[in-house]
């Protein structure tokens, strides 16, 4: 990543904790599966690196763990490179998808097994399994073995038994995959709780966008093994950096289109279906091709035709397709005049709609200027 990605740091200007430093990892045969990575995280991050299957982003946690090592590049802990070290010469640990605990030890032996093989005295190992059930709120559990606990407290072992040695570093490879998703959004939070108790950095892996967007304090967007755009979990998906981000991030609409004007305090980008009056000068030349990307949040939908600031901007006129009531939100899909579809999403704040508008109905659909993104890449 470019230093303008760095510049996005928490702590900029002072040194990282962890630097990832133009890192690739080429397994041959064109299988470049990291392509000059460098970020770097603050001490007491959690660092999020999310993209779909095959984007590199396991690879890159496994050469942070020393289970990789990069075709070239550095990675560099407190400014010293750790490229020589082996995996449990690291202080790091790594909490896995399958959780990887012992079926035959009991919850108290399993977070204390790597504390025995370190040869910690007796009483130092007792007072810091009970800390960490405590911290994890498993104490009446300790007895049990792992078959005995549900998924959510599976979990919970794994990382105190993580934390129990007192890692530099946390490595967490798709911490909640395992979860079903309700309970999977319940442990997104404690986990989080847990973690900023403790106070270690923490470096995660997943594909699920909400799980990296409630958790992480930064998120680093991968596609074909290199980082899109480096921020925190709102800057990346208000103001996503290119046409992947934005679609890859929740949902938005895509429309193409050229700038037709370009003043310092606004911008008009012409589609095929509206014109868009963007609030603010987007520094691009008259003519050039641009995508704008508008959240269905962003919109409103009306029966009858807004009247705006920005006539005759920022609105459409469509015919209902599709509807879907999700109980908070309700999601509309309006058919455009050339035959894109609109995705619009309204919530529900009153129990009962008065005139509500439903499948096959015309109407108008409408947007701030401050809704839009305007992207060139």
């Amino acid at each position: 990543m470019s230093s303008a990605a760095r510049d996005a740091n928490p702590l900029a200007g002072q040194p990282a904790f962890l630097r990832i430093d133009d890192v690739v990892k080429d397994f041959g045969g064109g299988a470049i599966a990291v392509s000059h990575v460098s970020i770097d995280i603050a001490q007491g991050e959690i660092f999020a690196l999310l993209g779909s299957s095959g984007c590199g982003k396991t690879t890159l946690l496994r050469i942070l763990a020393g289970f990789e090592t990069p075709t070239s590049g550095r990675v560099l802990l407190e400014g010293r490179d750790i490229g020589a070290l082996a995996p449990y010469e690291r202080p790091f640990n790594m909490m896995f998808q399958s959780y990887a605990l012992f079926p035959h030890l009991t919850v108290w032996d399993n977070i204390a097994f790597g504390l025995k093989r370190d040869g910690m005295p007796k009483g130092e190992i007792g007072e810091r399994v009970g800390a960490m059930l405590r911290l994890v709120q498993l104490d009446r559990y300790a007895k049990r073995k792992p078959h005995q606990l549900s998924g959510g407290q599976q979990q919970r072992v794994a990382l105190a038994r993580s934390l129990a040695k007192r890692p530099k570093m946390l490595l967490l490879d798709e911490p909640l995959g395992a979860l079903d998703k309700k309970l999977r959004e319940q442990t997104q939070l404690e986990l989080v709780n847990i973690i900023e108790e403790v106070g270690v950095t923490c470096v995660m892996v997943t594909h699920d966008q909400e799980e990296a967007m409630t958790m992480a304090t930064r998120i680093a967007v991968m596609s074909e093994g290199k980082v899109l755009q480096i921020g925190a979990p709102g800057d990346v998906y208000e103001t996503p950096a290119t046409r992947f981000v934005a679609d890859f991030i929740g949902n938005v609409n895509l429309m193409e289109g050229s700038v037709e004007v370009d003043e310092p305090d606004h911008a008009i980008v012409r589609c095929t279906d509206c014109t868009h009056y963007v609030g603010h000068g987007i520094t691009g030349t008259i003519g050039m091709a641009v995508g704008v990307a508008v959240r269905p949040e962003k919109i409103s939908l009306h029966a009858a035709e807004p009247a705006g600031m920005q006539e005759p901007h920022n609105k459409v006129q469509g015919q209902i397709k599709d509807l879907a009531y999700f109980g908070s939100f309700t999601v509309y899909h309006l058919e455009l005049p050339s035959g894109a579809v609109l995705k619009i999403s309204e919530s529900n704040i009153a129990r009962h709609r008065e005139n509500a508008l439903t499948w096959g109905d015309t109407a108008w659909a409408s947007w701030p200027p401050t809704a839009q993104v305007v992207l060139t890449q």
